[in-house]
């Protein structure tokens, strides 16, 4: 029945004109209650009303980022933000960059001068908009954030972004203030060796590197490594053996070290790193650290002091903060780095390293497939605990690829996230995150390069959110759901193994029954990614450490298929294998980044490789 039959014939016209009309009007309500909401709104119809603002003689680095963002919002919006000087009136429709007296006077509540250099500012007022920070890197930092935070850009890779288009961008209001969790924060991994990436994703790596336009970074003298080079043995073993290590009774340079209680080799010491900060007065750490062996100098004088304090760090910490104290006056913006690696991992009982000095504890002996406060890292947590409780300035030296083999599966992905949080629980302030160092083409570098720096920023993130969000920007939402799945068959697959960073190719994880199910699930992601070439060409690379696999344990995987009945899923021929291999590896003409140099830190080229398979192995 129509109840309206009884109403005029025009009536249900007035009706419907009502109703429409009280939609607009809800729709004009909305509008205005998003414009409240939004303190600016960026972009409209093609068109903006807003300029950048930067000082005249600004730093280096706040002219850079009032660049980074001018070219950041034309590809968001699509036109262009002048960027100008500020005159005696600031207009209403303006973004300030930068801690210059413009953003001082607009914006008095900001404490600016206790601002620390990599802290940043985000904060609207009114219709504008404030992104600065301390001095060098805060306000670089700042535009990071806010483009990422509130305009969803994410830098994957340096040849790989996501930059939404929003013409009506808006902005709410905000009131933001954010320091980075680590004072040094480096995911050495060759994708993050660009300077633009690294800024961009927080990182102030020196291996970017970073110039001073760009902010610059943490800059070492002597990286590691450096009682050869600090006391060259060819230069002085002949003239000074007692500057050596004392061996089974026998002074010797062959895998020793240095005598670290001798007091002449202190001073020559002293001497030498005081030329050494002179030549690079760019130099924020100097590196006095042991060699990459063994070999404790056995003297009386240094064993009497290592037994005292229970470890080899008693000499080793003894010796540094001797330089540190004598220097520190003259360089009081340098800090003295050691490590605690190795023979000297186990903190002292009674000294304490100097507050200017750094250690760096290593943890190359841990099993990478469980977090570093699992049981099976007992003596490693221990040894960060007691670190933590003596060191002012205590760094990590973190391992997160597999060194014999940059091109194989390594399933640690989701210990990154428990290992960061586990290392700011411990109060350590600076990260070393070393991976994959000398090559594109190792394994889900990209993926642990981007998480790696985002965790380094903020630890406490969803570590596996942003596993998953990386996952499905850089090889697509159709193939993401099976890379993840991969990502939960190996991890499932490798429980109970120690995973070290020298890791073997015959593991309970590349059998045949898992590396068929992974080669499966590596062919579908690639076909639901057939409509999109990029990710094609991504996927094929990320497959590239299974095909490493079969190659490399094509025989024992062949018995393995026979024994259990099961389907051989590539092509019968190893000679064929390894030509596809070696073709993708070599590199994609346009596409650097698929040129593989090194299969592992020994350098292992591709051509080396794949020469073991020319000929196919007889049944």
């Amino acid at each position: 029945m129509n109840h309206l039959s009884h109403l005029p014939a025009h009536f249900p016209g007035l009706v419907m004109a009502r109703v429409k009309a009280l939609a607009f009007l809800s729709f004009l309500v909305v509008l205005a209650s998003l414009d409240a909401a939004a303190a600016a709104r960026l972009g409209r119809k093609g068109a903006t009303d807003y300029v950048i603002l930067r000082e005249t003689g600004c730093p280096e680095p706040e002219a850079t980022a009032a660049r980074e963002l001018a070219q950041h919002l034309q590809k968001i919006v699509g036109v262009e933000f002048p960027i100008l000087s500020p005159g005696d009136e600031v207009p209403d429709h303006a973004i300030i960059v930068g801690a210059g007296p413009t953003a001082r006077r607009l914006f008095p509540d900001v404490a600016w001068d206790q601002l620390g250099d990599e802290e940043a500012v985000i904060r609207t007022k009114g219709s504008r908009l404030l992104l600065a920070g301390g001095r060098p890197r805060g306000t670089l930092y700042a535009v990071s954030r806010f483009l990422q935070d509130q305009c969803g850009v994410r830098w994957w890779t340096p040849w790989a972004a996501r930059i939404p288009v929003n013409g009506e961008l808006r902005i709410p209001r905000l009131k933001v203030q954010v320091k980075p969790a680590f004072e040094a924060r480096d995911p050495f991994w060759y994708p993050a060796f660009n300077r633009e990436w690294a800024v961009r994703n927080f990182s102030n790596s020196q291996n970017a590197p970073i110039t001073p336009e760009w902010g610059g970074a943490v800059r070492y003298k002597g990286f590691v490594h450096t009682f050869y080079p600090l006391v060259p043995p060819e230069t002085h073993f002949a003239a000074h053996p007692e500057w050596y290590s004392l061996i089974k009774g026998k002074r010797t340079t062959e895998r020793a070290q240095l005598c670290l209680t001798n007091p002449q080799l202190r001073e020559f010491l002293v001497q030498r790193v005081r030329e050494w900060l002179k030549e690079s007065p760019e130099a924020t750490v100097i590196s006095i650290s042991q060699n990459d062996w063994y070999g404790a100098c056995e003297c009386e004088p240094c064993k009497a002091l290592d037994d005292a304090e229970g470890s080899h760090s008693g000499t080793m910490l003894t010796l540094v903060n001797h330089i540190a104290e004598r220097l520190g006056p003259e360089f009081p913006k340098v800090a003295f780095d050691t490590l605690a690696y190795q023979y000297t991992r186990k903190p002292p009982k009674t000294v304490r390293p100097l507050p200017n000095v750094i250690v760096r504890l290593c943890s190359i002996e841990c099993n990478f497939r469980e977090p570093l406060d699992h049981a099976s890292n007992a003596a490693f947590a221990d040894d960060i605990r007691g670190w933590s409780k003596i060191c002012n300035r205590l760094y990590i030296w973190d391992y997160t690829t597999d060194f014999g083999h940059y091109v194989q599966p390594h399933p640690n992905w989701f210990v990154l996230g428990p290992n960061l949080r586990f290392f700011h629980t411990n109060h350590v302030r600076g990260m070393f995150e070393q991976g994959a160092y000398q090559s594109h083409g190792s394994e889900m570098s990209e993926l642990r390069s981007w998480v790696l720096a985002q965790l380094l920023w903020n630890p406490f993130q969803d570590d596996r959110a942003l596993v998953r969000e990386f996952v499905h920007g850089y090889y697509g939402t159709n193939a993401a759901p099976h890379i993840l799945r991969y990502f939960d068959l190996m991890t499932g697959a490798s429980a109970g193994y120690k995973l070290g960073c020298f890791s073997k190719t015959d593991t309970p994880f590349h059998k045949f029954a898992t590396l068929a199910e992974a080669e499966k699930i590596w062919q579908l992601a690639e076909r639901s990614a057939s409509d999109n070439p990029d990710h094609v060409l991504r996927i094929r690379v990320a497959r590239l450490p299974i095909r490493y696999v079969w190659l490399s344990r094509w025989v024992e995987l062949r018995k393995e298929c026979a024994d259990a009945g099961g389907t051989w899923p590539i092509t019968e021929s190893r000679k064929q294998a390894a030509a596809e291999f070696a073709a993708l590896a070599n590199g994609i003409e346009g596409a650097p980044w698929t040129k593989v140099t090194h299969l592992n830190e020994s350098a292992l080229t591709v051509e080396k490789f794949v020469s073991r398979f020319a000929e196919d192995p007889k049944p």
